[in-house]
């Protein structure tokens, strides 16, 4: 099970926040995860109007790495199922706007990823996997044997130590998880 926000894809997310707000923010500049630490809470509606329906994401979006690269290798030997969060609870009706274009940017990127193993949900918990690859430590919860983090600007933080408890693996790269899961 493989995410894809700041994991497949990197930046999208901050090109859309900086469009709207007229800044050139950058990842130093957001404390964590979520964008209601940068958008001055008084324009938090108009920017999720904004993100939900006045642009796609996924146009902004940048491919980390050599992650479609290894991907693709790695359905030659494995089931790759993409599981990607949509729901945001602060706009629970057009956060499923989103969805159409997750959908759009896999085939077109990841044309040798089954489409019937794309998953659209919010609870990664639910979901049993052998393998995890996620940005999130919580999204890793739940059964799997192997799970791995990769960093992302806002997991650095995360303690080996914790990692540790939650039995994760941090990987850096696209390649780390390439030297893991590929080799033969």
């Amino acid at each position: 099970m493989i995410d894809i926000d700041d994991t497949i894809t990197i930046d999208g997310y901050i090109d859309v926040v900086n469009k709207f707000l007229k800044k050139n923010l950058t990842y130093e500049d957001i404390p964590n995860y979520w964008v209601d630490d940068i958008v001055p809470q008084k324009q938090l509606d108009k920017y999720l109007n904004y993100f939900y329906n006045k642009i796609n994401v996924y146009d902004y979006v940048k491919i980390n790495g050599n992650s479609t690269k290894v991907i693709e290798e790695l359905t030659k030997y494995y089931e790759v199922v993409i599981c990607s969060a949509y729901t945001d609870y602060r706009d629970i009706e057009k956060c499923v706007n989103i969805v159409p274009y997750k959908h759009k940017w896999l085939l077109k990127n990841l044309p040798s990823v089954n489409p019937d193993n794309f998953i659209f949900t919010s609870n990664k918990r639910c979901i049993k996997a052998d393998i995890k690859i996620d940005d999130k430590v919580a999204n890793l919860e739940g059964d799997a044997e192997l799970k791995l983090l990769i960093t992302a600007y806002h997991n650095k933080n995360v303690s080996n130590e914790e990692l540790k408890e939650k039995n994760i693996i941090r990987v850096n790269t696209w390649d780390d998880i390439a030297e893991i899961l590929l080799k033969h």
